[in-house]
Formats: structure tokens, sequence, C-alpha cells
């Protein structure tokens, strides 16, 4: 029997053209740095002592301190991944995804950013031009 293929799916809410970032919790930010500068290749795009900013390749790699009795060894050390949006503005992006009934929100101090869960609750990002 031939396979028909995927079927076609309608117009997607917004087009995302890459990842932009992933970022990781870490006990010790400094160490992790060393680690991934010294054993992996990285390169620092910016530092404080509760994250740094790695260069990998063309990704943006973060590692953040982690809050109290976090468990680094399971689920939840993958903090959110983050996409590139080639075009559109925060609000129109926003726009485009309750029109597909989901819910963003924003960040403390920053509400152009993009923030979203996916149906397992991962937690998503999307960065636009505009950010």
């Amino acid at each position: 029997m031939a396979s028909k293929g995927p079927a076609k799916a309608s117009a997607p809410a917004v087009a995302c053209s890459g990842i932009d970032h992933v970022v990781l919790y870490a006990r010790d930010v400094q160490r992790s740095v060393r680690f991934y500068v010294d054993i992996l290749g990285m390169t620092v795009k910016s530092q404080s002592s509760s994250h740094a900013l790695l260069h990998c390749g063309d990704q943006l790699f973060g590692i953040f301190a982690a809050d109290g009795d976090r468990d680094m060894g399971r689920g939840d050390e993958l903090s959110h991944l983050a996409f590139n949006v080639p075009s559109g503005t925060s609000a129109e992006i926003k726009a485009a995804l309750a029109a597909h009934g989901v819910k963003a929100t924003g960040r403390g101090g920053d509400p152009d950013c993009i923030y979203f869960s996916d149906p397992d609750g991962h937690r998503l990002q999307l960065r636009s031009p505009d950010e």
C-alpha cells in the first residue's frame, strides 16, 4: 500500500527560523562557564554572578544560577527553548499565538518577551526581530 505522505497542514501561526538559545540552570555559574569554555570550546558573550551567555557556533547557550533545592539531575534543569522568528513585532506574534488559542506572557520588566508552553508544559520563547 503506497503512503500518501504527511497530511497537508494549514499555515502556521508563527514561522520559526531557528533556535535562538537554550538555558540550563547550574549550581555554580562560574564553574559551568569554565567547563563549557575549556572543555567544549564555547566563548563568553556576557557574564555576571547570576548568569552567563555563551556562544556555541551561531547559537547562544545560557547558564543561570539555580534557585534553592532544584534537583539538577531531573526534568526541570532545561528552563526553556527559544526560537528565532524572522519577521513581525512582539505584539503581532502574540496576537497570532492568541488566535490559535495559545496564551503568551512577557517576562518581569520585559513585556515584549514572548513566553508560552507547549501541550506538555515545556516552556518556549519566541525572539522577534524587534527584541
